[in-house]
């Protein structure tokens, strides 16, 4: 099939919105621009514990260096919106709501096989890689270049009609699209993501310090209760407290069904509290709270016990 660029950027995201992808829209291989902010935030030590966020520094910023012979990065979200009734989000025991359903790197990986099969079709010569949080990718820079969004205060994209409530992942490849346009940003005057985040971790620049943040402690950090934790953790994995004040994440639809069904958006505390090694393997099986391991399930619920009885 001979296509010219504009028709093959066309068709693509057309077959990525029919195998499941809400939003579809592809950046430069190049750089997308904003490495001097990444570089900042590597240079306040903001990063904690995450040192892999150190390395490949150019192939964050560079995805052809990542993937030679890359000419486009076909960026893609997936919305996990809960809609509805979600008086339960900030209970006790909470799980963030991107974990709430199956788990979002298998999900998004299938999609991706898919989308490729369906590329390779029309254009036989097709080469390029999938990535769903995994490799030095800045998932959020490439979408913001894409103009699948922009970058709120909080430190997420946020995409029209889906809010934050988003997961990305990327194709680069070898195919000649044509880039999208960044989109101006939507936060104008508001800080209530900044107001509300109660460790102090965002600040107006959009950069995250992930040291206080409490989805950074719950599920990156490997060491014992911080400061931050036994002060304000109320919940098992993650927090959505800089989300739920969002005016863009006002009146959303569901999300997409895979990622917002769950048998259990949170946990008893005393119950994983006694938790066994099994129980936790059991509990967290096919599911992204996986990340965090037995002994820091252990830990978020010891703190947030403590400081939901005071």
């Amino acid at each position: 099939m001979d296509l010219s660029d504009a028709e093959l950027t066309a068709a693509v995201c057309d077959l990525a919105i029919e195998v499941g992808f809400a939003r579809a829209e592809v950046a430069p291989a190049g750089d997308p621009g904003r490495g001097e902010k990444f570089d900042e935030w590597l240079g306040r030590g903001w990063h904690g514990d995450m040192a892999y966020m150190a390395r490949n520094v150019e192939k964050r910023k560079r995805p052809d260096l990542l993937v030679p012979g890359a000419a486009s990065v076909l960026s893609l979200a997936v919305g996990y919106a809960p809609g509805g009734d979600d008086s339960a989000a900030s209970g006790p025991g909470y799980i963030a709501r991107f974990a709430r359903g199956r788990d979002y790197h298998k999900v998004l990986k299938r999609r991706c096989a898919e989308l490729m099969d369906r590329i390779g079709e029309i254009v036989p010569d097709f080469d390029g890689r999938a990535f769903v949080d995994t490799a030095p990718v800045m998932e959020r820079l490439l979408a913001a270049a894409a103009g699948l969004g922009w970058i709120g205060r909080n430190g997420c994209l946020i995409v029209e009609d889906l809010g934050s409530y988003v997961v990305l992942c990327e194709i680069i490849s070898n195919l000649p699209l044509i880039p999208g346009r960044p989109v101006a940003p939507g936060c104008g005057d508001c800080d209530a993501c900044i107001r509300a985040c109660p460790t102090g971790a965002l600040h107006d620049d959009g950069l995250v310090d992930s040291r206080k943040c409490l989805s950074y402690l719950t599920i990156e950090h490997r060491g014992d209760a911080t400061e931050e934790m036994r002060k304000f953790n109320r919940g098992l994995y993650g927090c959505d407290l800089c989300q739920e004040v969002c005016p863009h994440n006002r009146g959303l639809p569901p999300g997409d069904v895979e990622l917002t069904s769950s048998p259990a958006s949170e946990f008893d505390l005393d119950d994983v509290q006694a938790w066994s090694a099994d129980d936790w393997d059991l509990a967290t099986r096919g599911r992204a709270i996986r990340r965090a391991k037995y002994d820091m399930f252990i830990r978020n619920a010891a703190t947030a016990a403590v400081r939901l009885a005071e």
